[in-house]
């Protein structure tokens, strides 16, 4: 049935106007675009955008949308190195009004039911959790709730770590910032012991890390129906 979704979804395409882009940390860019009242997503999927303002190779890019359905914006996070893709130079040359096209959004990267849940984050891989836990906190719905935050990042740059931290603050959320795979690894051994087949475990980021991770959950007795997937390439 999500598949059909899917595939429905990704026929309805329309274009965003740009708003502005600003630099979160070394190497990565935030976009934002306006939302249009009938543009809807369920907190953690992503979309296919297009750009329009120049012909590019590869000028389509699955894009986790960071904002939550609650904002009254869609916006983009980006990892962009010095030497970035001719579609992230063409993201960063977008002036305000200008325009990119999106299809969908897609996917079934999103909370499905209340069970107790690890959400595993590699470098850019948080976004879709951004827009998770910002739905959640806009909701009301994050108090009482078993949810777990691991956010490794090597260069402790910690994108959205001020509203991360607010998220925490003002819920039962608990955010952990980790920056070597050691300190990964003891909280997930942790927190598989605690919740076992009883929880969900999300995973984002890097298809290396992401595989990684999900090979350790399995090997604590994690079964493949329990882990959900969102591997970011191109980085």
């Amino acid at each position: 049935m999500s598949f059909l979704k899917d595939a429905i979804a990704i026929f309805k395409k329309r274009e965003l106007v740009f708003i502005e882009s600003y630099k979160e940390s070394e190497n990565v860019y935030t976009f934002r675009f306006e939302k249009e009242k009938d543009v809807t997503w369920k907190a953690g999927q992503h979309g296919l955008f297009t750009i329009t303002h120049k012909k590019i190779k590869n000028g389509i890019r699955p894009i986790s949308v960071a904002s939550a359905p609650a904002e009254n914006v869609i916006q983009l996070t980006l990892g962009i190195s010095d030497s970035p893709s001719e579609f992230k130079k063409a993201m960063l040359e977008l002036k305000q009004g200008m325009t990119v096209k999106m299809s969908g959004p897609v996917g079934s990267f999103y909370l499905k039911d209340d069970s107790p849940i690890v959400l595993i984050a590699g470098g850019i891989g948080i976004t879709p959790f951004r827009s998770i836990l910002k739905q959640l906190e806009a909701e009301g719905n994050g108090a009482g709730k078993q949810i777990h935050l691991l956010y490794l990042d090597s260069k402790k740059s910690f994108v959205y770590k001020d509203e991360l931290d607010g998220i925490a603050n003002n819920t039962s959320i608990t955010v952990s910032y980790l920056d070597s795979r050691e300190d990964l690894q003891q909280e997930i051994d942790k927190l598989s012991g605690m919740y076992q087949n009883n929880g969900n475990y999300y995973i984002a980021g890097p298809k290396s890390m992401v595989e990684s991770v999900s090979t350790q959950l399995q090997s604590n007795a994690i079964s493949k129906k329990s882990i959900k997937k969102d591997v970011f390439y191109g980085y």
